[in-house]
């Protein structure tokens, strides 16, 4: 199946520097999203280590399946998400050896989404807050639950998602790269039909703009990924820009 991709990373127009990062590889059908926190430049680096770590270890694994895994392998989910789960594993490996490196990178962390695709299935896998939806048929579908203080007083009926948008702990993740070395990862698989599309996206493009205006714009490009891509970034400009914002969009054709 053909995959076109577009994808946008942004300043935003509160923030200095931009402590997202995305990791694009057609060849292995990989493609990432990380948001990194810390002070001073952690979470820049954070997140740039995490995607390089995990794009090592899928291209690696991509030619040899007798390599040595570091994880083992677990036997509930395919051969593929088994190296997109190992990978993000791997990865927050390399982000705990970095924060022991230096002082200044202590506490660092990322969230993660990621894609990893097989011939129509797509491995999907993120530990943070940062997303994957599904847009198909002209509606829009998060895929993924977030990691976060909120969306868990959301499940336990503590607070509304109205009130999480604005809630003043929106940011607090529960669980990222870089926080402990028995990470969980959730991962899941799902089959693709030719006209939808995923979107991975960091937490700067959903705290501006909700799922009914991101499924305005997708609607709105009529199929066109590059344009949605533009539009949904500089809505989320227009909406504040309160944080950094990365979107991916991919597209599956026959």
């Amino acid at each position: 199946m053909k995959i076109t991709c577009e994808a946008r990373s942004d300043v935003g127009r509160k923030r200095k520097g931009n402590e997202d990062a995305l990791f694009l590889n057609p060849g292995q059908k990989l493609y990432v999203v990380a948001d990194g926190m810390g002070g001073h430049a952690a979470g820049e680096v954070a997140s740039r280590v995490a995607v390089d770590a995990i794009n090592e270890f899928v291209t690696l694994t991509g030619g040899n399946e007798e390599i040595t895994w570091p994880f083992g392998l677990d036997d509930s989910i395919s051969y593929e998400g088994n190296r997109l789960k190992t990978a993000i594993r791997h990865a927050n490996r390399r982000v705990l050896e970095a924060t022991r490196e230096s002082a200044e990178y202590e506490g660092m962390a990322t969230t993660v989404a990621a894609v990893l695709v097989d011939g129509t299935t797509a491995n999907l896998a993120h530990v943070g807050d940062s997303r994957i939806y599904l847009w198909s048929g002209g509606a829009i579908s998060q895929l993924t639950s977030d990691h976060s203080w909120v969306n868990e007083q959301i499940q336990s009926g503590v607070i509304s998602p109205e009130q999480a948008r604005n809630h003043p702990l929106r940011n607090v993740v529960t669980r990222a790269l870089g926080g402990r070395s028995d990470l969980l990862v959730d991962i899941q698989s799902r089959r693709m039909d030719p006209g939808e599309v995923l979107l991975l996206c960091s937490d700067g493009l959903t705290t501006m703009i909700g799922d009914e205006e991101i499924a305005r714009i997708l609607g709105e490009a009529e199929g066109d990924v590059a344009r949605a891509a533009t539009a949904l970034v500089q809505e989320a400009n227009d909406r504040g820009g309160e944080d950094n914002i990365t979107v991916v969009l991919l597209k599956f054709e026959e």
